[in-house]
C-alpha cells in the first residue's frame, strides 16, 4: 500500500490524534492537508499551547484539550501517541465500540516503500541505531533515521525510493500491539524498564518482542547471546538468527575477546577491528558496534565498518 492509498483510504472517516507533539503534529498536518476530517486531543489547555492552536483550527482541525480530553473518544481511526498505551481504559473503551486504534509508526510500516531496520532493546538502542545509519550512509545508501530519535517519517515517504533504507528506534511504548515487519530486527538487551507504564515486567518484554513476531525466513533477527532472554527470542522467532556476544564466540554473529570484535561464521573467527581502534570508548560502545556490524552484514564492506569506528563520536 503507498501512502496517496492510505490516505484515500481514511479520507471521509472520522480520524481522532492524540498528543499534539513532536511525533504527531506532523501527521496531523498531512491528513489536514488531505482534506481529513481530524481531531487532535491533547492533555494541554489552549493557554498552555498558545498559538498552536489558532493555526490548527485554521487549518481545519478540531480540539479537545484539557483534563478530559480523553472523554469523547467516539472516532472510526485513533492514532495514540506513544506515552498512551494501548490497554488505556479510554482506548480499550473506544476499541470495544468500534474504532480503530493506530499509530504513525504502524501506518510507516505499512506504507513504507524501502527496506526497514528496526533496533529496540533496553540500552544502547540509540547508539545501535545511529552507528547503523552512519555504516549505510558511509556504504552509500540514502539513510532515513527515524522512530524514537531524529523525527517522524510518515510524511517522508513520498521522497523514499526502494533502495533506501528506514533505520528506526523502536521504544516498547511504540512497539507496543504493533504489528510491523523490519526487514532487519534488532534487539540489544533486555532489562526492567518502564514498568511505570507497562503492566508489568512480562508487559514490557512482550512489546519488545512485536519487532520480530511478523517476520518470517526471509527476515533477519540479530540477537544479544549474551541476554537471558535471547533463547526465547530465538525460539520464537521464524527469521534468520545472528548473534553478537562478548562472552562466548557463536555460530554465526560478531564475537569480542576483549581486545578484538571477530565477524564469526560456522564458529570460525575473523578479525574485524581492535577495541582500541574504536573511537566511542567503552564495552557498552563495544557492543552497541558489534550488533550494527551483525545488522548490516552484506550491505556494508569491512572496511567501511573499520573507517566508521575509527572516526565517528
Amino acid at each position: 500500500m503507498t501512502l496517496e492509498e492510505y490516505i484515500a483510504s481514511v479520507r471521509g472517516k472520522r480520524i481522532c490524534v492524540i498528543g499534539i507533539g513532536v511525533s504527531n503534529e506532523p501527521l496531523i498536518r498531512l491528513l489536514l492537508d488531505s482534506h481529513c476530517d481530524v481531531t487532535a486531543c491533547d492533555r494541554r489547555t489552549e493557554e498552555e499551547m498558545g498559538n498552536e492552536t489558532a493555526e490548527l483550527r485554521a487549518a481545519g482541525a478540531k480540539l479537545i484539550l484539557g483534563e478530559d480530553y480523553l472523554e469523547h473518544l467516539d472516532h472510526e481511526i485513533i492514532f495514540r501517541t506513544p506515552g498512551l498505551m494501548p490497554f488505556d481504559s479510554h482506548l480499550e473503551a473506544a476499541k470495544a465500540r468500534g474504532s480503530e486504534i493506530t499509530s504513525e509508526m504502524e501506518v510507516f510500516f505499512r506504507v513504507c516503500p524501502c527496506r526497514i531496520i528496526a533496533v529496540t532493546g533496553s540500552d544502547g538502542k540509540t547508539t545501535t541505531t545511529t552507528i547503523i545509519s552512519e555504516l549505510l550512509k558511509e556504504a552509500g545508501y540514502t539513510v532515513h533515521l527515524g522512530g524514537n530519535i531524529g523525527r517522524p517519517l510518515l510524511c517522508d515517504v513520498p521522497q523514499m525510493k526502494a533502495e533506501d533504507f528506514a533505520v528506526l528506534e523502536l521504544s516498547s511504548f511504540q512497539l507496543h500491539s504493533m504489528p510491523c515487519r523490519p526487514d532487519v530486527a534488532v534487539i540489544t538487551n533486555i532489562s526492567p524498564n518502564h514498568l511505570d507504564k507497562h503492566k508489568d515486567y512480562r508487559d514490557y518484554i512482550d512489546a519488545k518482542k512485536s519487532i520480530y513476531q511478523m517476520q518470517d525466513s526471509t527476515d533477519l533477527l540479530v540477537l544479544n547471546a549474551d541476554d537471558e532472554l535471547t533463547p526465547e527470542f530465538a525460539g520464537e522467532a521464524k527469521a534468520k538468527k545472528r548473534y553478537f556476544s562478548v562472552k562466548k564466540m557463536p555460530d554465526k554473529g560478531l564475537y569480542f575477546d576483549g581486545r578484538t570484535i571477530f565477524r564469526v561464521s560456522l564458529r570460525s573467527g575473523q578479525a574485524l577491528i581492535n577495541a582500541d581502534e574504536i573511537l566511542l570508548p567503552g564495552l557498552h560502545n563495544i557492543m552497541d558496534y558489534m550488533a550494527a556490524f551483525a545488522a548490516t552484514e552484506g550491505l556494508v564492506p569491512d572496511e567501511v565498518c573499520r573507517h566508521v569506528a575509527k572516526n565517528f563520536k
